[in-house]
């Protein structure tokens, strides 16, 4: 099994930005923790983080082509507004899960509603880290 992690819009600054709502640990802890996971339970691991829109759709259209049998997205802000990325999603075949490290659903209005997750099997928010591991676990033994 190989899953791809994709780490969106300011993921980068996670235990820099707002550690009250996203948390104290850092990037590369985050990264770190996803990779122990992986190889505890013997999951392909490709991680990747952009900033910007484009590239992650390339990325997207890349795990199409590579063999890639799942993909856990955080698309920070993305979530929100980029049609684009919830259509690349929907075009690939390797099934998506959304996570998000804080409670998109207890936040400001416009972090309610993800246009990403029409594209996704699922959602995990609220749980930190935890959501990212939880969502590796679904496709690790989801059934088709």
């Amino acid at each position: 099994m190989k899953i791809a992690v994709i780490h969106g819009a300011n993921l980068n600054f996670t235990g820099i930005r707002q550690p009250d709502v996203y948390g104290s640990t850092s990037f590369a802890a985050v990264n770190k923790r996803i990779e122990e996971y992986c190889a505890e339970n013997k999951v392909k691991l490709v991680q990747f983080h952009s900033n910007h829109e484009g590239e992650i759709i390339d990325f997207i259209q890349a795990c199409h082509h590579e063999a890639v049998d799942g993909i856990v997205i955080n698309p920070g802000a993305y979530a929100h507004y980029s049609h684009a990325i919830a259509d690349a999603l929907a075009s690939v075949a390797p099934v998506a899960v959304e996570v998000h490290l804080s409670n998109i659903h207890a936040r400001e209005e416009f972090r309610q509603k993800s246009v990403i997750a029409r594209a996704c099997a699922g959602q995990i928010s609220g749980l930190g880290i935890d959501s990212y591991l939880l969502a590796i676990n679904y496709l690790k033994y989801r059934r088709n």
